[in-house]
């Protein structure tokens, strides 16, 4: 398992990562409010001007400082891109056809804006070193991880807005067949937000659910936009960085989720399960 939280910067999305959890935030630095798009494209074009660890993980990531003469803002390069017929954790079972790369941290964004989800962190591929990597935004405001939430049972100004986020992320998480999702990897800003960060290790080839039991609420539009996903789509999204081995698979879990939801419906009804999160 490779977490590694954050030390607080500039800006509103995250990035995708681990590391405990600073809560300063950078002198050096100010708040700016840009679109996605925009930051996508400070991440494809400004120049790197430093580089340090990111932290305690295992991929090696880079903490950079960036700028494009105007802005200066940090990002996580990760470029961790490898393959292995099996895995053995340190704790539980092996993973077969075992895949940890960067360009899963790039489709997760993708997947998520398909969705309508704002809160997983902007990132874009760009060759660093002479490899490809994902360039991920750095985070602003961090308040503390899920651990510590959990550690200190902790819900917020709002419970409900906090539950909704939690079944967000597990629907999320079955989707993309996440199974290095745990507290380091989710953070809450100081507004009560969770982002849903480092998802290297996602986007398995599974077409089983992995905690279908977890999956007991889900916001309504996410379920709209879910059913509306098409090979094609995911494909145009994904702009090469998801394949087609991987997005097949994605559209069988999808279809078991989507089952699964319609089956909840129809015994419990439609306000028991469906909700909308408040913006």
């Amino acid at each position: 398992m490779r977490r590694f939280q954050r030390v607080v910067v500039v800006a509103f999305l995250v990035i995708a990562g681990h590391v405990p959890v600073a809560v300063a935030q950078d002198a050096a630095t100010s708040r700016v409010t840009l679109t996605p798009a925009q930051i996508e494209e400070f991440l494809l074009r400004a120049k790197v001007l430093r580089t340090r660890a990111a932290g305690a993980g295992i991929t090696n990531s880079l903490r950079a400082t960036l700028s494009d003469g105007s802005l200066t803002h940090d990002a996580q390069i990760q470029i961790i891109d490898q393959a292995k017929p099996i895995f053995r954790p340190a704790t539980g079972p092996p993973e077969f056809s075992f895949t940890d790369s960067y360009r899963f941290n790039v489709a997760g964004y993708r997947l998520a804006a398909l969705l309508g989800l704002d809160n997983v962190p902007v990132s874009v591929e760009r060759t660093y070193g002479g490899k490809g990597a994902a360039f991920t935004w750095w985070i602003d405001d961090v308040m503390m991880d899920e651990k510590e939430r959990t550690t200190k049972v902790l819900t917020g100004p709002d419970p409900e807005r906090t539950a909704m986020q939690v079944h967000i992320m597990r629907v999320f998480d079955e989707l993309i067949q996440n199974r290095d999702r745990n507290t380091g990897n989710l953070l809450w800003t100081t507004d009560w937000k969770m982002w849903l960060i480092d998802h290297t290790r996602a986007f398995r080839t599974g077409d089983e659910l992995l905690k279908p039991d977890l999956l007991q609420r889900v916001e309504r539009s996410l379920f709209e936009k879910m059913k509306g996903l098409t090979a094609a789509g995911l494909q145009k999204a994904a702009e090469g960085s998801l394949h087609n081995y991987e997005i097949g698979p994605l559209l069988k879990r999808r279809d078991l989720i989507v089952k699964l939801f319609e089956a909840r419906i129809a015994e419990r009804g439609e306000g028991r399960v469906l909700y909308t999160l408040p913006r």
